[in-house]
């Protein structure tokens, strides 16, 4: 059979795979805008369901900006320090080489100073108070200070802690003496040397191998963090937040601000609203572990106990003769500064 081949019919096949060839390209260029964020954090994996609720804080965060942006942001999380090290993502924020990372505020205290008030002993003791800082001057002046060093706030997290113990319940200043103990700030050390301790500096991902080695007695860390690292499987007490304690950090999501600046108003914004969302999940799920900490250790045979108004009074004062006198003292910005967070009652 003779195939006759008009030139109508050339052109009809020609225009039919211009067509199917244009498809995956136009697929690939939609593909193609979408912009990649990576969020780092130190503590364990899991899922937006289950987990550590820092780690599903950044998951449930990353699709509601997604979804906000309608796929215009992506991203990937990176948990347990596994993009990099704990102690740098502060300064890769500041030089544009991490998007986000979910950080202990103290621990960028030796680049900015300021930061140490994120985990001054006593300076906080109760959820409310710390609530109020966002809005307030000493909030005001943090954003300030980290966004001239490159860094953006992207939702205050606020979270209590407690004593891990391998030994005795830490209860008062006494007790620390002599005590191989991490605080997680150097205002805690501070503080922890003044009451006879040896102090460490280990990020709380640490703590386990210290603490089973015996390079640690006991440890300070956030009620997550006490349930989250399996520390009950070490200690034999446990000091619980019971609505009060010496030991409240801010933990907050954080974006690199060259990062943020890049992005146009729309998405900035999606960042901006969801973040500020996330605050008051944060703050239910961070009184969830308190309430589950207690629960975790005394089924593991740890006595618990917890601190009365008394004892905190007693850290107190040691805390206002150590680190907050040592704070003050580095600069006039710094004692306006914790003259702001002390005025939050």
């Amino acid at each position: 059979m003779t195939m006759f081949v008009t030139r109508r019919s050339v052109l009809r096949a020609g225009a039919g795979a211009t067509a199917a060839l244009a498809l995956p390209a136009h697929i690939g260029r939609a593909q193609a805008a979408a912009r990649i964020l990576k969020i780092s954090h130190q503590f364990p994996g899991g899922t937006t369901e289950s987990g550590d609720f820092r780690d599903r804080l950044v998951r449930i965060f990353a699709q509601k900006v997604d979804t906000a942006t309608k796929g215009a942001l992506k991203f990937e999380v990176y948990a347990n320090s596994s993009l990099m090290k704990t102690n740098a993502q502060y300064s890769a924020l500041r030089k544009g080489a991490l998007d986000f990372t979910l950080y202990p505020f103290p621990y960028a205290g030796g680049e900015v100073h300021a930061c140490n008030l994120g985990l001054m002993p006593c300076l906080v003791t109760n959820y409310d108070q710390a609530a109020k800082w966002k809005t307030a001057e000493i909030g005001k002046r943090l954003t300030k200070i980290n966004e001239d060093k490159g860094v953006k706030i992207i939702s205050w997290v606020w979270q209590a802690g407690g004593v891990a113990s391998r030994g005795k319940p830490i209860i008062n200043p006494e007790d620390v003496k002599g005590v191989k103990i991490r605080g997680g700030s150097r205002e805690m050390d501070l503080m922890f040397t003044a009451a006879g301790g040896a102090v460490s500096t280990a990020p709380s991902n640490e703590i386990y191998i210290g603490m089973q080695t015996g390079s640690l007695d006991a440890a300070v860390t956030s009620s997550t963090s006490l349930v989250s690292f399996r520390l009950e499987e070490l200690s034999k007490s446990l000091t619980a937040n019971k609505g009060r304690s010496f030991w409240f950090m801010l933990e907050p999501l954080l974006m690199s601000k060259s990062i943020y600046d890049s992005l146009p108003a729309d998405q900035q914004q999606a960042i901006m609203d969801v973040g500020a969302e996330m605050e008051a999940w944060g703050q239910i799920e961070a009184k969830k572990d308190d309430e589950n900490v207690a629960k975790v250790y005394g089924a593991k045979g740890c006595e618990v106990v917890s601190l009365n108004d008394e004892n905190i009074a007693n850290w107190r004062k040691l805390a206002e003769a150590s680190a907050w006198a040592d704070f003050s003292a580095k600069s006039t910005e710094a004692a306006e500064l914790l003259a702001l967070a002390k005025a939050i009652s």
